[in-house]
């Protein structure tokens, strides 16, 4: 069976999801004219030098929270049941299997998380697999993420070049204003017992507070991972 229209993924460790995330994947949603958009919690982020500080269960309810009431949204589980390392690739085949073709599926990350992609699990194969959306990053444009990544220009289309019909996959660059906003610091700002107001959605601040999720001093040991990690991190 074969699957209709265009599907956006958004994964990450989400821990906790935030406004940055929900500011890019709607950029991604407008611009491409998306017609759903799934949010895949990690298991086993393998670029982290430290596990999730948070359980995969209240990391799966924050993203639940954060996207209830998007009609065009919702969360999967898929990489929490699977367990074990996650790897986009793994993630993207396994939306193949359920009937998406490579081009309706649209994988977002930030030009921060970009700027890495040679270090990710089956490069460049996994290019193959979807386009990759790039979404502008506070502090790490588009063109520095393309610097770093040349051997890719050929693959670089601007969004509205795309068509239905088009059966390749592209790198899609976004020019888009994301809030300056990085899980690290969140927890951070818990941890001091500082306010996370409009740095999360309102239903995961709750969420957070009601089961004393980042709160010990053990929750800072991670405040000197970059903005990729709590963002768009490798999958």
């Amino acid at each position: 069976m074969t699957a209709s229209g265009r599907i956006g993924v958004v994964g990450g460790t989400f821990d906790p999801i935030h406004v940055g995330h929900l500011d890019a994947a709607e950029a991604a949603a407008r611009h491409l004219v998306l017609d759903e958009m799934v949010f895949i919690p990690s298991h086993d982020p393998p670029h982290r030098r430290t596990g999730p500080h948070a359980s995969a269960l209240h990391r799966f309810a924050m993203v639940a929270l954060a996207v209830a009431g998007h009609s065009r949204y919702r969360v999967s589980d898929d990489e929490m049941l699977r367990g074990g390392r996650s790897y986009t690739a793994d993630s993207l085949r396994r939306l193949h299997a359920a009937g998406w073709r490579p081009a309706q599926i649209f994988f977002i990350l930030g030009a921060d998380a970009f700027a890495e992609i040679a270090t990710w699990h089956e490069f460049p194969e996994v290019l193959d697999a979807a386009h990759f959306v790039v979404v502008a990053r506070p502090g790490t444009n588009l063109a520095n993420g393309l610097a770093r990544n040349q051997a890719l220009a050929p693959r670089v289309r601007e969004h509205g070049l795309l068509h239905a019909s088009d059966d390749t996959t592209s790198i899609v660059l976004i020019e888009a204003r994301t809030r300056d906003v990085s899980s690290t610091a969140i927890r951070a700002r818990i941890a001091r017992g500082e306010p996370i107001d409009n740095l999360v959605p309102a239903a995961v601040a709750k969420h957070i507070a009601a089961n004393g999720l980042y709160t010990t001093v053990n929750e800072l040991h991670g405040q000197d991972e970059s903005s990729k990690s709590a963002s768009f991190e490798e999958r």
